[in-house]
């Protein structure tokens, strides 16, 4: 069955826009994972539910194993740095909104402070915990966090709503100045990309990126209504967008034939 080009042309007025991003560096791929856990387990926190507590939890030790892989805090420390240079420049350049300017930078300066006020043991309390040690090695094991591998876990669960949503924003709270952090650069990393329109001939788009000015993410925008998404490969040099067409949950996406019109933010 062929495509019809026809309803690839939609106007995207008036239409929802998916917004696909893809991480160029192994920095911001771990920015936006803890930034992904993080509002996963705000989120479920606010569920005063035995569920919701669970899912919250879940997402903690989730955050917990990137930060033992990797010295999460020193590379967003450093990103903040960068950040803070690049925006120093700035002020000598004209046209430029000197107010929201110094906004930025002093937001940026506040988030530094409170991060390097959490010292290099911030999350010992975490680590420590014999409570929380428990659930993550039971959690290797799938449904290992049932009632009769964890009782004193379950016994937590049947505590009032208040009562396990202040001890989870405790724990959250030895997070908060490094995710805060992270949320602040991954929105400034996003306002420095300047969206342009683009057409995938056949489906297909090939990008090379200037080495003299490293791209960190690509975002890609698209109407929902074209029923495609973006599958997205390369690394910070160059990168491959090809567009796939949503068959449904029974049956293989499709390569998009026709050529497809986006929206494509390179973000530094």
């Amino acid at each position: 069955m062929s495509e019809d080009p026809a309803i690839y042309e939609a106007s995207v007025t008036e239409e929802a826009e998916l917004i696909f991003e893809q991480p160029l560096n192994e920095r911001m791929r771990t920015f936006l994972r803890i930034d992904f856990l993080y509002g996963q387990a705000s989120y479920h926190n606010e569920r005063a539910s035995e569920w919701g507590s669970r899912a919250a939890v879940s997402s903690l030790m989730d955050i917990l194993a990137i930060t033992a892989r990797t010295d999460v805090r020193a590379d967003t420390l450093k990103e903040l740095e960068r950040q803070l240079t690049l925006l120093n420049d700035f002020q000598a350049k004209p046209n430029v909104d000197g107010s929201r300017l110094r906004t930025v930078m002093s937001n940026l300066l506040r988030l530094r402070t409170d991060l390097l006020g959490t010292g290099t043991g911030y999350l010992q309390p975490l680590k420590e915990s014999e409570f929380l040690a428990a659930i993550k090695h039971r959690s290797a094991i799938p449904g290992g966090t049932c009632e009769f591998d964890l009782p004193d876990y379950f016994y937590w669960l049947q505590q009032p709503a208040e009562l396990r949503a202040q001890a989870f924003n405790e724990w959250l709270a030895l997070l908060r100045p490094l995710c805060d952090s992270i949320a602040e650069l991954l929105w400034l990393t996003r306002q420095h990309g300047r969206p342009r329109q683009e057409e995938a001939k056949g489906g297909v788009f090939h990008i090379t990126f200037d080495r003299d000015s490293p791209v960190q993410l690509l975002r890609i925008s698209l109407p929902q209504s074209l029923g495609l998404y973006p599958e997205i490969s390369g690394s910070h040099y160059r990168s491959s967008v090809r567009f796939l067409t949503w068959n449904g949950l029974g049956a293989r996406p499709s390569q998009a034939t026709v050529d497809v019109p986006f929206t494509l933010s390179c973000c530094n």
